[in-house]
């Protein structure tokens, strides 16, 4: 497909801070507060709230009435998320496609948010996965640098970057309204090194895809393009969610994206590190790696049964944990199977 890439901000523009799924502003203002006044540090850019920023409950029709009046509005030039949620599904039906073919903005979000990327993408306009302000940009003491600097790149500067390993991750922060989740991270460790494989050759393509449990709803409603061809030489982005899914289930719904056609029309699959852990359910670091594992193998079986020919890798931080490296959804990513290294064009 041909899309669209968003003219970047520049300093001193407005951007739209909303909530398309769940208000968590609302629960947790304190870190808001602070997401806000580091997005405006760190990029320069005037953040503007709408009705539902703040507001728990409200309905599909007025998210999207708030997207469309800020993809609306000449003087926004970026929209980013504040977080997931479960139900954008129900929010996608009332935008107004002709908004964002006018004036495409880049538009900033994961989880839940890729019903709204995917959406964009069947509108032919490139976005960002990743950029949550309540998650990533809110807590701790200072952001990720390998999160402000995909930010920047994805708002302001466009540059390609490599994507490398942080060397350490979390699966969860501290609970939103303990004092010290403004001022500390959660609970981090040390990561393992990212698994390869298929051919060793160098792909670049577009990014489609997503957190895996919402792309199974987005086929599901019937939301992607009938012809698999679409995504020819392109990129699969694949996470998973807060839910921990179990690798068999991440894999009953990856051997359905074989069976639809898509894992032999793309050229390389991105897979990336699993959170394994929330605040009720801790296992022990041994058992942590052997379920990231486990679904590592399953992601290289599933997808080698379909199309030996891609190249895969597993572990890049691009979901549900943090650090957390924004990616492109719908511009271009390149994974060198050849010198195992992957880069990211922000244009």
């Amino acid at each position: 497909m041909e899309l669209v890439s968003p003219r970047k901000a520049s300093p001193g523009d407005k951007v739209a801070v909303l909530s398309p799924s769940f208000a968590a502003p609302a629960v947790a203002p304190a870190v808001h507060e602070q997401a806000l006044e580091r997005l405006q540090e760190i990029t320069g850019l005037v953040p503007v709230e709408y009705p539902t920023t703040r507001r728990l409950g409200a309905t599909a029709r007025d998210r999207a009435d708030d997207l469309n009046a800020a993809f609306g509005d000449p003087d926004i030039r970026a929209v980013v998320a504040t977080i997931g949620g479960d139900d954008q599904i129900t929010v996608v039906p009332h935008l107004d496609a002709s908004l964002v073919a006018h004036d495409p903005k880049p538009f900033l979000g994961y989880s839940d948010n890729t019903n709204l990327l995917s959406w964009l993408w069947t509108q032919g306009v490139a976005g960002f996965y990743g950029g949550s302000t309540q998650v990533q940009l809110g807590p701790g003491p200072h952001v990720d640098p390998v999160h402000e600097q995909s930010l920047r790149a994805a708002l302001l500067t466009g540059e390609r970057l490599e994507v490398t390993e942080p060397g350490e991750s979390e699966d969860i922060g501290l609970d939103w309204n303990d004092p010290r989740a403004l001022s500390e991270f959660g609970e981090r460790g040390p990561t393992e090194p990212w698994a390869w494989a298929g051919p060793e050759r160098s792909v670049t393509g577009r990014t489609w895809g997503g957190c895996i449990e919402v792309l199974q709803w987005l086929l599901t409603a019937g939301r992607f393009p009938t012809d698999p061809s679409v995504l020819d030489g392109g990129v699969l982005l694949l996470e998973t969610s807060e839910e921990l899914i179990p690798a068999r289930e991440f894999g009953w719904i990856l051997r359905s994206l074989g069976e639809r056609g898509l894992l032999s029309a793309v050229d390389a699959v991105v897979v990336a590190r699993p959170p394994t852990s929330d605040f009720t359910t801790r296992p022990s670091d041994d058992e942590r790696r052997a379920r990231r594992a486990e679904q590592r193998d399953t992601a290289v079986e599933i997808v080698n049964a379909y199309n030996g020919d891609a190249v895969v890798v597993a572990g890049p931080p691009f979901g549900h944990t943090r650090p957390q490296w924004i990616l492109p959804y719908g511009g271009f990513v390149t994974v060198d199977g050849a010198e195992r290294r992957l880069f990211a064009d922000y244009a």
